[in-house]
């Protein structure tokens, strides 16, 4: 089956009846290769075709719907029909001209990349692969419409070849033959290999909003004319498909470390905050402070309708107590007795409902159960749009396996409308196999079978298998950092993409910083809560930072140091999980260093010597 972006079902709304038919026709007829995308701007947005289906083995397809009687059409010629609607007779733009304006405006963008343009051969300088256009005429057949025109109107206004009746494509047909119709569009059919980056390049530029590459700014998100990187970053499509399938109602996203949570997270957000039905802000909040930062940053790039406020959920609690005059007064346990006000000031009525036209949770496994039932109650009931996505491997905050209450406790109402997403598209095999080795077998034999953690699927790029260094003291530990440091510098990493996470910077700040220093080395060091609250992740320079806080961010290149730094407690599983968040953090390379000894240190070692190193 085909993959349909959106899902058919999600389209219920806006979908028509002859567009619905065809979706079910594609879905069903054509190869699992293939991507069909209804209704989705694409460019500039002023393009908007019906369909757009995109086959590696056959080509680019721009199919226009209409649900059109064939008694209805009273005049035509090749740029307008003159339909009988319920205002009257109107003047519509053909729509066999309007899907060929939309296709050679795509193609000449698309050719603009010359990784998308034939190197040699008789279709030199032409797009890599066929393409074609057409109209489908979901309740016309043939004859009738053959009765209705002459021959010479028909070549002229909707001639044959370009045409697909009613009678001619339905579901009763076999694959072969719904295949063999639609090629039947496609002109200048030649051999190609269409490569699966090319493809990747192809969707890069038809739909801006699935690119994750970091430079791309909102002004180059709706142009054509931006050049393309040399490697392009975008969602897969099954990433896009449940990004762009959201309707109204709570939705849960339960996805492992790297399997794009954020990303979808990300697309909801700007798709609520330009939404032209919603008034009210939209509320993005997450655990820690610098997966906010992190957040905002990237939110920042997109043009936006509506505000979007990104917070961390202490700050919002700040904020809202703060507001409403409930915030209790500094001093010990501030944090807790803020919490504890917040939900008393919710449930007395003082904080209202309803204050958002959205919220999103990101990394909801470190939330308390009391402050979900607050946050459940903040989008605006109208749509009741809710995001909530999860990863148990890796609470880390919490005293507890993380989510060991159901969320219909919590009033997030979402059965049914669950995704699970097993792939971790982040890190490479390699450095996914050992931070899954380290973590899970260790992790599971820790905790009953029904609450046992999920193991994510490689779906990453091949590289280096992670190094381990074993040291007898910090200083030859911190100089074999700093000379990989400069050696991933030295390859063309960018400053901003390398990090050091270490169990806790306030351990070594002291005897890192002045070494950081002595080499010219431009770094952040994130040690405070305001250390925190100042990182940015555009400033082009190393980050230092403890494991807790690199939940939810993601470099080319990190070292985790002092590994072995536990907490001497008989079950290792909380400094396991920490270690894994950050061993996930690394998209291409890996250091693991550590000196001392102890349980966590043999663990790793252990783990280490006993992998079996995939290349």
């Amino acid at each position: 089956m085909a993959i349909i972006i959106p899902t058919i079902s999600s389209c219920s709304e806006k979908i028509t009846a002859g567009e619905k038919r065809l979706a079910r026709i594609l879905e069903g007829g054509l190869s699992d290769k293939c991507t069909c995308w209804y209704d989705i701007p694409i460019g500039d947005k002023q393009h908007h075709p019906d369909f757009v289906i995109l086959s590696p083995d056959k080509g680019l397809l721009f199919i226009e719907v209409k649900d059109w009687f064939v008694t209805k059409i009273k005049s035509a010629n090749k740029t307008h029909i003159h339909y009988e609607t319920k205002n009257g007779i109107e003047p519509l733009k053909n729509p066999l001209e309007q899907v060929r304006q939309y296709t050679f405006k795509t193609i000449d963008s698309l050719k603009n990349d010359p990784q998308l343009r034939q190197q040699e051969g008789d279709y030199q300088g032409s797009f890599i692969m066929p393409y074609g256009y057409g109209v489908y005429l979901s309740n016309i057949t043939r004859p009738q419409l053959e009765k209705h025109f002459n021959a010479l109107e028909l070549q002229e206004i909707l001639p044959a070849d370009l045409i697909i009746c009613k009678d001619e494509l339905n579901e009763f047909m076999t694959r072969e033959q719904i295949s063999a119709r639609l090629i039947s569009l496609l002109k200048h059919n030649f051999p190609h290999h269409t490569t699966p980056q090319q493809l990747d390049r192809i969707r890069w530029h038809l739909y801006p909003d699935t690119r994750i590459n970091p430079s791309v700014t909102h002004v180059e998100l709706h142009t054509f004319t931006l050049h393309a990187p040399d490697i392009v970053c975008i969602m897969d499509t099954n990433q896009e498909q449940l990004a762009r399938s959201m309707g109204p109602g709570h939705r849960v996203v339960h996805g492992v470390a790297g399997s794009g949570k954020t990303l979808i997270l990300l697309h909801r957000c700007v798709d609520l905050a330009n939404n032209i039905e919603n008034t009210k802000p939209v509320l993005v909040v997450c655990y820690n402070i610098t997966l906010a930062r992190k957040l905002k940053a990237q939110i920042d790039l997109h043009p936006l309708r509506i505000p979007v406020e990104v917070t961390h959920f202490h700050a919002w609690c700040y904020q809202q107590l703060h507001s409403h005059g409930r915030l209790p007064p500094k001093g010990k346990n501030f944090v807790e007795r803020m919490e504890k006000a917040l939900t008393e000031a919710y449930e007395e009525g003082a904080i209202k409902p309803e204050q958002y036209s959205a919220v999103l949770i990101d990394e909801g496994h470190d939330f308390k159960p009391e402050w979900l039932r607050v946050l459940a109650r903040m989008p605006d009931n109208k749509d009741n749009a809710l995001l909530f996505l999860y990863d148990d491997a890796q609470s880390i905050y919490q005293k507890k396996k993380a989510l060991d209450f159901t969320l219909s406790s919590v009033d997030i109402k979402a059965q049914g409308r669950t995704t699970i997403l097993n792939i971790n598209y982040r890190n490479t095999r390699q450095i996914l196999h050992f931070a899954s080795s380290m973590a899970f077998n260790y992790l599971n034999n820790h905790i009953e079978a029904a609450l046992q953690y999920q193991q994510p699927s490689a779906g990453g790029l091949t590289g280096h298998y992670p190094a381990l260094a074993c040291f007898d003291n910090q200083d030859d530990e911190i100089t074999h950092v700093l000379n990989w440091i400069t050696d991933q510098r030295q390859q063309g990493v960018a400053w901003s993409e390398i990090a050091v996470l270490c169990p806790s910077t306030y351990s070594i700040s002291d005897a890192l910083v002045p070494r950081l220093t002595a080499r010219k080395i431009p770094f952040q060091m994130i040690v405070t809560g305001n250390d925190k609250k100042h990182w940015s992740p555009q400033n082009d320079l190393l980050c230092v930072m403890p494991l807790p806080s690199s939940k939810g961010l993601e470099f080319h290149s990190v070292a985790i140091m002092d590994a072995a730094k536990g907490r001497e407690e008989e079950d290792l599983s909380d400094d396991i999980k920490r270690l894994y968040v950050g061993f996930t953090r690394a998209r291409h390379n890996l250091l693991v260093t550590m000196h001392g000894s102890g349980k966590l240190h043999d663990h790793l070692k252990e783990t280490y010597e006993k992998s079996e190193k995939i290349v």
